[in-house]
């Protein structure tokens, strides 16, 4: 007997895609040169956007990865500074309940992120650069010390914690934890980015933070941590997706002769790349994750890349002459591009993008 179909979700789908038709995508611009605003945490809160993959005991809706998808979707191709702030935290409610389902103890702090109330910066990127850049780990009685500098943290001043990756050099033991902001973790101030300016990321530095052995979200080998990476850097991810329909919705929409005709010729490339991203993706997660053939999903991510590169260089002619101004939603998609292109590089994506190109 087929499952019930669950109207909630649909429900939940549609006032997200009304969210950002009617607030989001208006703003983008304006997000984009000022900055994402506070009352946009308190909005996705309000829509549930804070938990969603949290059981629903805590409120949450516990999302599917499919629904999931669609949400960042969603949300990446209305405002994608928005999106990079709220994609820092989104997935945490989701690793809490994993964790939470397989016996592990539930911190307060873990249990308000999964409540929805608060919202979550991110400071693990740099785990990929030990030992030439790291935030370091020592290991202290009932928990343990972070020290050093995280080179970004998006959504500062909007967070209220942070979710931290540090190695213990001696042992190469990687440390996740949840970790409150305070007087020890302070910031000069953003960064003056070429792209997603507007997402408030800036240089974050710690000073001797103590982190209780309640709010470790997982101790992993340096090893264990790369496999792990592997899979998250080696994929073609939603918000490729979401950004390249916006793209192609404005050329199908220009009045300029052939700009429709370029949407029509990648939309159908955009669908298969997407089809095959996630088809892969699923694939590696039900084998295990890490490197599961891996060189098909590069691929597959440098030829999403090169899709998003063609269709916003075809918005960008297609508003000949206006297209670089600030006030033209080309040169903010455009600039988009060039962020998800550097985004999550690794040494083996950089590889594969340049390769591609070479060819």
């Amino acid at each position: 007997m087929k499952a019930a179909h669950d109207t909630s979700l649909d429900t939940f789908l549609a006032s997200v895609r009304d969210y950002a038709d009617r607030v989001l995508r208006p703003a983008a611009l304006t997000t984009d040169r000022d900055g994402v605003p506070a009352e946009r945490v308190d909005e996705l809160r309000a829509l549930g956007l804070l938990n969603h993959l949290s059981p629903r005991e805590f409120g949450g809706l516990a999302l599917d990865r499919d629904t999931d998808r669609r949400v960042h979707e969603t949300i990446a191709g209305a405002c994608f500074n928005t999106w990079l702030v709220w994609a820092q935290h989104a997935p945490l409610a989701g690793r809490i309940a994993a964790l939470r389902a397989q016996g592990a103890t539930v911190s307060p702090l873990a249990a308000r992120i999964l409540r929805g109330e608060l919202l979550l910066g991110a400071g693990v990127s740099d785990v990929r650069r030990f030992p030439d850049h790291y935030v370091a780990a020592r290991r202290v009685a009932d928990g343990w010390i972070f020290d050093g500098t995280l080179s970004w943290v998006s959504g500062w001043g909007l967070n209220s914690a942070l979710t931290l990756a540090a190695v213990e050099p001696d042992t190469e033991t990687v440390v996740t934890a949840l970790v409150p902001i305070d007087e020890h973790i302070h910031s000069p101030g953003p960064l003056e980015l070429g792209a997603v300016s507007g997402s408030r990321t800036a240089r974050v530095q710690l000073d001797a933070v103590f982190v209780p052995d309640e709010n470790v979200l997982s101790t992993q080998s340096l090893e264990q941590a790369r496999f792990v990476d592997v899979g998250t850097a080696g994929d073609a991810r939603a918000h490729h997706f979401g950004l390249a329909e916006t793209i192609l919705t404005e050329l199908e929409r220009a009045t300029v002769p052939l700009a429709a005709e370029v949407a029509a010729t990648w939309r159908p490339r955009v669908a298969e790349i997407r089809s095959t991203a996630y088809a892969l993706a699923d694939e590696a997660l039900a084998a295990g994750g890490g490197p599961h053939r891996l060189d098909e999903r590069l691929a597959t991510k440098a030829a999403s890349g090169e899709a998003l590169s063609a269709i916003s260089r075809a918005l960008l002619i297609a508003r000949s002459g206006r297209g670089l101004s600030r006030d033209d939603t080309a040169q903010l998609h455009a600039r988009s591009v060039l962020f998800v292109l550097v985004q999550g590089q690794t040494a083996d994506v950089r590889r594969a993008q340049l390769a591609a190109l070479a060819r």
